[in-house]
């Protein structure tokens, strides 16, 4: 499947950004993903490529453009455990000047280029997103009216309180680590998300801890990666019409 390295324009200069989509042409509904807060590298390009290959033109824009390209921060080809503290000593100042305005304009710009690109679908986008980038996603769908479905994974979605899940209109899926959320929490979040009257799925993963998704970390978690892909394509699937 082809994909392309791209620039976003924003209010605040240009987003490296790349693009997976399917072969053979024609015009696919759109997926907005965020990376983890370690950013684009090789397994988020394989994860593009393979949510592409179900018929989705897939954006995944560097979040911390502000402060380079993509890799921002230097990263092993695998980040174990004994490599967090250094790697997040570096990426911590970058998650917190990312604040909340700067996610929603970014979103704006992404959003609008995204569905400008021509091999992308009229029509409503879904955004999915991992840890961090889980949160972006969620900011995202409840900003923007042209998200009917949003999807995180390991991912602080309650940071922002229940004045965020007010705002959803979007269909959600939560797939959260054992390791983050107690049953009791979750409860919480889910009544939180009823009451908001929020259409979702939100569960934890078993035997998953921070970060599972992500194959080149020692937190992967492969039958927590397969049941993310089982919960992800269905919700687009139903969500996002494919043309003929």
């Amino acid at each position: 499947m082809p994909t392309k390295t791209l620039q976003i324009p924003t209010a605040d200069g240009h987003a490296d950004a790349i693009a997976a989509f399917p072969d053979g042409g024609g015009r696919h509904p759109a997926v907005l993903m965020y990376a983890d807060g370690f950013g684009i590298r090789p397994v988020l390009r394989d994860m593009a490529l393979e949510l592409a290959g179900h018929g989705y033109y897939v954006l995944v824009p560097n979040p911390f453009y502000r402060h380079g390209p993509a890799p921002v921060v230097e990263l092993p080809a695998h980040i174990g455990e004994e490599d967090r503290p250094v790697v997040f000593a570096r990426l911590m100042p970058l998650i917190e000047a990312h604040t909340a305005e700067r996610v929603l304009s970014d979103a704006d710009a992404y959003l609008g280029f995204l569905t400008a690109q021509p091999e992308v679908d009229a029509g409503p986008v879904a955004v999915t997103g991992y840890c961090i980038g889980g949160l972006y996603a969620m900011r995202t769908a409840a900003h923007s009216g042209q998200v009917a479905a949003v999807a995180a994974f390991h991912a602080p979605v309650g940071v922002d309180g229940p004045e965020l899940f007010s705002k959803l209109t979007a269909r959600v899926h939560l797939g959260h680590a054992e390791g983050d959320v107690t049953p009791e929490a979750l409860d919480e979040l889910n009544r939180a998300l009823d009451a908001a009257g929020v259409d979702y799925g939100s569960e934890i993963y078993p035997g998953t801890i921070h970060g599972f998704t992500m194959s080149d970390t020692d937190a992967f978690s492969a039958s927590g990666l397969a049941r993310h892909w089982d919960r992800l394509i269905p919700l687009l699937d139903r969500t996002l019409p494919k043309g003929e």
